[in-house]
């Protein structure tokens, strides 16, 4: 299939690039699932999961729930990790002349 790019204008040409570079895109990505299917025969040959190999998936570099480290003495039912921003009653313990050890659970 021959296009005559000449004959083409600016619109019609700005459209055929980007039919082009979504086309290019789904043949990479089908390449890659093809790969990944191969991949995924070839250690199922042996007797292997992908996941025995290469470990899980998702979670890298995301935590858990961490435990409780400070709480409030005004309300115990008000705690803090220590992660993340400083809540609110933190900042006004600390403003008031508490120290952080002190408020420690």
């Amino acid at each position: 299939m021959a296009i005559e790019l000449k004959n083409l204008n600016k619109k019609q040409l700005a459209e055929l690039i980007e039919r082009a570079a979504s086309r290019s895109r789904e043949l990479v990505a089908e390449e890659i699932e093809k790969i990944r299917a191969d991949v995924r025969a070839y250690a199922k040959s042996k007797g292997y999961t992908i996941e025995h190999l290469f470990g899980g998936r998702g979670r890298k570099g995301k935590r858990g729930k961490a435990a409780p480290k400070y709480r409030n003495p005004a309300d115990p039912a008000q705690t803090w990790s220590g992660r993340g921003k400083r809540p609110r009653w933190f900042n006004a313990a600390l403003k008031a002349g508490k120290r952080e050890k002190d408020l420690l659970i």
